[in-house]
């Protein structure tokens, strides 16, 4: 009978001699270095932190106030009496969960009732509510076409709808942001060699906080026989006097964009995201669409604050003009000190571009210091040299904080510029 072995007998394992690839991947991206290198700065981490209630016009951190210019609550509705009763009264009926992937036996009424009143304020035929809306893009595009099928979209265009257009195993290129132009050179070189070909744009580019031309789109899309995709993560509730979104700022008719796309996270305060359009796609994508059929459904009570949010939104289009008009002001105000603001039209989103990523990441976390929260953001969200801060607009910011934001960023600028210069004189090798 052989003898147990002993802890101390026992062989330990050999420790791994290389980094992972994991490890060296990691030690690649941007945020990663930012952090390491304003470690080193003696600054502070500027991304997760933890606040301690719903976030406003300023978000409570470590027991302090912050003025708030990271939040997806453009109408500001997060919170709302009338969403948290709508909640509790559907948790007490539904629970907090679908229980299963609505085909097969997660399907109840709040969802129903979320699709049709989207459907009424969009005027669609129909509409599918997925329980992510980065999925939302990445299963619909992936499902709906194929390799013999094309996809062009905006370079701009959300990681989730370049996800999903790589999911598809279509031909896909990506075309000059904004230009159609450029679109319509790949549609007369590349359109007649493919079976279907879907259009895809951002309504408000995330970014950069511009505007498509969706009447020339709409144009290109009829003319040369394509489909047409917008997803209105960030316009929706934002743009048009009621806050429908681009079809109501340029007056155009819904059934002339074949998917319309938002996310249930930012004006309707929720989470998931939706397909609105024609019944007959809605329906295909209910029976087919992997990250629909596969994946549970949304949790009742979310369906029901998404619901409730929109009722709110249409009761109250005030909100949307709050929002409009703090955002201009933002614009304007940012524009008067001379900064960056790239090509923002004054909606929801206003860039300050910044250039180098260290820069943009010193500049962030002293303005931190100084009780304002706004992030950095860098590559690969996007373009290297292209780094900013990001502001995001809500119906509850003030005029007040705006000035007292900016005047902060014009005076922060050369301190995280000497930090930049600090850094590199004492790190030549960084």
């Amino acid at each position: 009978m052989n003898k147990p072995q002993s802890a101390s007998d026992a062989k330990t394992p050999e420790q791994p001699t290389e980094t992972t690839n994991f490890t060296k991947a990691r030690a690649k991206l941007s945020f990663d270095r930012m952090i390491e290198h304003g470690a080193k700065m003696g600054m502070p981490n500027p991304l997760f932190h933890c606040a301690d209630r719903a976030a406003k016009a300023t978000i409570h951190i470590d027991g302090k106030d912050y003025i708030n210019f990271s939040t997806y609550d453009y109408l500001d509705i997060n919170g709302h009496p009338e969403i948290t009763e709508a909640v509790t009264a559907t948790a007490k009926v539904y629970g907090t969960s679908a229980g299963a992937s609505r085909l097969v036996g997660g399907e109840r009424v709040p969802h129903r009732e979320l699709e049709q009143a989207l459907c009424d304020f969009l005027g669609t035929e129909d509409c599918i509510a997925y329980v992510s809306g980065h999925a939302t893009n990445v299963t619909t595009l992936g499902f709906l076409f194929g390799p013999r099928d094309l996809i062009l979209h905006d370079n701009l265009a959300h990681n989730s709808l370049a996800q999903g257009a790589r999911l598809s195993g279509a031909t896909r290129f990506s075309y000059q942001h904004n230009s159609c132009e450029d679109l319509e050179r790949l549609l007369k070189t590349k359109r007649a060699e493919h079976k279907n070909c879907v259009i895809v744009t951002e309504g408000l580019f995330s970014m950069d906080g511009n505007i498509p031309d969706i009447p020339r789109l709409i144009e290109l899309k009829k003319q040369y026989n394509c489909m047409l995709m917008v997803d209105e993560a960030h316009s929706l509730g934002v743009l048009g006097e009621h806050g429908r979104g681009v079809a109501e700022y340029f007056n155009v008719d819904p059934s002339d964009v074949d998917l319309w796309m938002s996310t249930l996270s930012k004006t309707l305060c929720g989470c998931g995201g939706y397909i609105a359009g024609r019944r007959d796609v809605v329906q295909f994508l209910k029976y087919g669409a992997p990250g629909f059929v596969f994946s549970v459904g949304m949790p009742p009570v979310i369906a029901a604050a998404c619901t409730t949010a929109l009722k709110i939104l249409r009761r109250e289009p005030e909100r949307v003009k709050r929002v409009q008009h703090i955002s201009r002001y933002f614009l304007e105000y940012a524009q008067s000190k001379g900064l960056n603001t790239g090509e923002a039209q004054g909606y929801a989103i206003v860039p300050i571009i910044t250039g180098e990523s260290f820069f943009t990441g010193f500049l962030s976390a002293r303005l931190f210091q100084r009780g304002i929260y706004v992030m950095p953001i860098s590559f690969p969200a996007v373009k290297e040299g292209e780094g900013r801060l990001r502001f995001f607009l809500s119906a509850a910011q003030t005029e007040e904080n705006v000035r007292k934001t900016i005047d902060a960023v014009i005076e922060e600028m050369p301190e995280a510029q000497k930090m930049v210069d600090r850094y590199r004189a004492e790190h030549p090798e960084g």
